[in-house]
């Protein structure tokens, strides 16, 4: 198969899995697991939308040359997406959904594994998709760098970023049960993430440099820390000390 159809066939299998590991956690009453079905199809339909713009938005920010070259034509800017800006955009999304249905529950817990399971294998086709995919890192000459076919071995971050997320996830589970407030445990995965995604940034290609030199997937990734600014010590403390946090949430 071709490197297009290797993604493709991995992004399907990443949505289809996420789903069935979501239904999993019902069937089996995880902890964190919200069983209120009107509720979590407004969550759905909040997270589908916003993670479909915020997608397509971060790409037009991180590459803006490319997704504006033949402007209006408007088929260059559906051409790519990125996870930094699904995940964003679904959380604005599941926010104004909820503020507008007056639902004061946490949702996001529900998302930790399923986000998880999904993201993985969908680098997986990123891996797979070589240079088309845009994903790969820049060279280097480490043993573990990989040809993705242009003569370069390059930092194999897809991978990288697969060994995190699982990292991440045990991290989480093994202190599952001392996060005392709602919806931390998908504050931890968000913060983890980002902060990830922030760093490994300077190892991968740049398209465009925004200001303080940074790109534009870069500064969503603040963006998004900066909005868990007040959640990161409590966060921290659960993560690293491994202790319930006892201040109150602000």
């Amino acid at each position: 198969m071709t490197p297009v159809v290797w993604h493709t066939v991995f992004e399907v299998l990443a949505y289809s899995a996420g789903f069935q590991t979501y239904l999993w956690q019902r069937r089996r009453g995880v902890d964190g697991s919200v069983h209120d079905r009107d509720l979590m199809a407004v969550v759905a339909v909040g997270a589908i939308v916003g993670a479909a713009l915020g997608a397509k938005m971060s790409y037009w920010l991180d590459d803006p040359l490319a997704a504006f070259a033949h402007f209006p034509d408007w088929r260059h800017l559906l051409e790519g997406k990125s996870i930094i800006g699904a995940l964003l955009g679904g959380l604005l999304g599941v926010e104004v959904v909820k503020r507008f249905w007056g639902v004061r529950q946490s949702t996001g817990d529900n998302f930790v594994l399923p986000l998880t399971v999904g993201m993985c294998i969908g680098r997986i086709g990123c891996f797979l998709g070589g240079l088309g995919d845009h994903t790969y890192g820049i060279a280097t000459t480490l043993p573990w760098g990989v040809d993705f076919g242009d003569g370069i071995a390059r930092h194999p971050t897809q991978l990288y970023e697969i060994v995190f997320l699982l990292a991440q996830y045990a991290w989480i589970r093994a202190r599952w049960h001392r996060f005392t407030l709602p919806g931390d445990r998908f504050r931890a995965f968000m913060i983890g993430y980002l902060a990830f995604r922030l760093l490994v940034e300077f190892i991968k290609p740049v398209f465009y440099i925004w200001p303080l030199g940074l790109t534009g997937l870069q500064w969503l990734c603040v963006a998004g820390l900066l909005y868990y600014a007040r959640a990161v010590p409590r966060i921290v403390q659960t993560m690293v000390m491994g202790r319930k946090a006892t201040w109150a949430r602000r």
